[in-house]
């Protein structure tokens, strides 16, 4: 039995699941399609409209139908009465007046054409010796007295100088008949006497069934007519805009030339003809910032390398002087320390856009071999320890004990973390840097962490922008260039992995360095999230997974 239960509840899953499945598809297509909307749209108000208008013409034809039968009937009672009137002349209780009512019934019956058919159509006649007083086991009748429903009864008697009509339903040899019933007192009778004639009401029935069929097909064919329409007009709109649609997304992708076919001089032709020209100038300014790139790239590279000879002849000179500034007076030495200075930086300044223009131009290629990450981290800390001394800042290693090998080029890595150290110290006010290294099964992650001033909201997208800083007016201990996150960016998905930023004003930053294990093979998830784990204290870092040491470089 429970095993039974179990296969019933298993089925009411499945059912539920694939009607969820269902539902979700459709809702799908729901949302997607524009020419199921309109059709469904069109399809409901126009079987709205049909049934109203059905109901309205089935209730008119129906009523007019009932009203001339009442009319026919009521007239061809009244006949009867006065017929009977003439029969029923001189009842009196002390004769058998049921064969006098019987023998009124035969001539009512007789005398209409057809043996009971008259104006009105088919009835059946029944004379009642009746008052409210007696009851019904006691009412001396003639004809089929009992499908007499006791509400007509009722009324009839209570208004005795008034013909009645009423509707009524009865069980006749086990079938629903449906009658009109007139009804009217007989008043030249003593005792009182009543005529009810019955006019069944099955070929008004069958009129209004064919009526209503008639409606039922006419408006499903009304109904398939509009479906058809309806497609073939929303197509005819909805085909046009999926065409633009398709082109646009083509241009999306690249595909400059991407032109819409204008046919004909209507609405959706204008259409085309005006994205046709969108599309011709957004190729032609795209065309334009090409060039204009391209040109700016060249001139960048020209300048770069045009500079380099007299720099290095200025760099000799400076140096000269720079030894012998023992021999200056003091203004004139501490000038000749500026100039090495600044020296310095304009070298720097041009080799970066050397390496910019050269990523730019595609013409790197990664020289990748196995190496271990922890001892190219080791190396970017000794190069920024000097920088880090003079920030007051302390570095922290956070790094595994085992070793973390993947397939890199060690020199653009070692400058990734270069850069992104400097800048951590650079903006965090003193306090300490934290570079922390995890190894997953696909991939390497290596976070740098600051607590200074942070990123305010949208920065983080614009970090990584050559020349853009957070706040020119602060004091920089680097001295940098503008392009150092630019490169990184740029060397990191020469690697095939990402750099990514996070901030928040006065919680610091953090950038997250991912890199694929081996090349050409995809990653997942990096191994350390973004926004930092470490909203919590770096003294949790022992509760990681891996083991892990740490290093404080003051």
């Amino acid at each position: 039995m429970t095993g039974f239960l179990r296969r019933v509840v298993g089925a009411l899953r499945g059912l539920l699941a694939a009607g969820r499945h269902r539902t979700g598809a459709f809702s799908e297509l729901w949302r997607s399609s524009l020419q199921l909307r309109v059709a469904v749209s069109t399809l409901a108000l126009g079987s709205a409209v049909t049934f109203v208008l059905g109901m309205v013409v089935q209730n008119q034809i129906t009523e007019r139908l009932l009203g001339t039968k009442e009319s026919a009937a009521i007239a061809q009672t009244r006949a009867a009465v006065q017929l009977a009137e003439t029969e029923l002349v001189g009842i009196s209780n002390s004769y058998r007046i049921e064969d006098r009512l019987s023998s009124a019934i035969n001539k009512l019956t007789s005398s209409s054409p057809g043996a009971g058919a008259g104006s009105a159509g088919a009835f059946e006649p029944v004379l009642v010796n009746d008052d409210a007083r007696r009851s019904r086991e006691d009412v001396e009748a003639a004809g089929p007295y009992d499908k007499v429903p006791q509400s007509l009864r009722d009324f009839v008697l209570s208004t005795p100088n008034r013909t009645v009509s009423q509707i009524y339903t009865v069980d006749r040899g086990g079938e629903r008949i449906t009658y009109l019933m007139v009804g009217a007192p007989v008043t030249t009778t003593n005792p009182a006497v009543q005529l009810y004639m019955l006019y069944p009401l099955s070929a008004e029935q069958r009129t209004v069934d064919v009526v209503q069929s008639t409606i039922l097909v006419g408006g499903l064919v009304l109904l398939l007519l509009l479906a058809g329409i309806t497609n073939l007009v929303t197509r005819q709109v909805v085909l046009p805009v999926r065409r633009a649609a398709r082109a646009a997304a083509r241009f999306a992708d690249g595909e400059l030339d991407e032109r819409m076919v204008v046919a004909g001089e209507d609405d959706v032709a204008q259409l085309a003809q005006s994205y046709n020209e969108m599309a011709e100038s957004i190729a032609n300014q795209i065309r334009q910032l090409e060039d204009f790139g391209q040109l700016q790239r060249r001139f960048t590279s020209d300048v770069s390398h045009e500079l380099r000879t007299p720099l290095t002849t200025v760099r000799m000179a400076a140096d000269v002087l720079h030894a012998s500034r023992a021999q200056f007076p003091a203004g004139l030495a501490r000038s000749t320390e500026l100039l090495v200075d600044e020296l310095d930086r304009f070298e720097s300044l041009l080799g970066d856009l050397l390496e910019i223009s050269r990523l730019d131009a595609g013409v790197e290629d990664l020289v990748a071999e196995y190496a271990d990450l922890r001892a190219i981290a080791r190396r970017a800390v000794e190069s920024v320890r000097v920088i880090a001394r003079n920030a007051g800042s302390e570095i922290i290693l956070d790094l595994p004990e085992d070793e973390v090998t993947a397939e890199v080029e060690s020199r653009r890595i070692e400058r990734i973390l270069r850069n992104l150290l400097a800048n951590a110290i650079d903006h965090g006010e003193g306090r300490p840097v934290e570079l922390r290294m995890v190894m997953g099964p696909e991939a390497v992650a290596v976070t740098v962490r600051d607590h200074g001033v942070g990123l305010r909201t949208g920065e983080a997208d614009l970090v990584f922008n050559r020349f853009w800083r957070a706040d020119p007016s602060r004091n920089r201990h680097t001295g940098g260039t503008g392009l150092g996150l630019a490169i990184s960016l740029e060397d990191a998905r020469l690697h095939g992995g990402g750099l990514d930023a996070w901030g928040e004003p006065g919680d610091g930053a953090c950038f997250r360095l991912t890199l694929p294990r081996e090349q050409g093979i995809e990653y997942g998830e990096s191994p350390l999230p973004l926004p930092p784990a470490d909203v919590r204290p770096i003294t949790q870092v022992a509760q990681l997974p891996l083991s892990v040491t740490e290093e404080v470089y003051p």
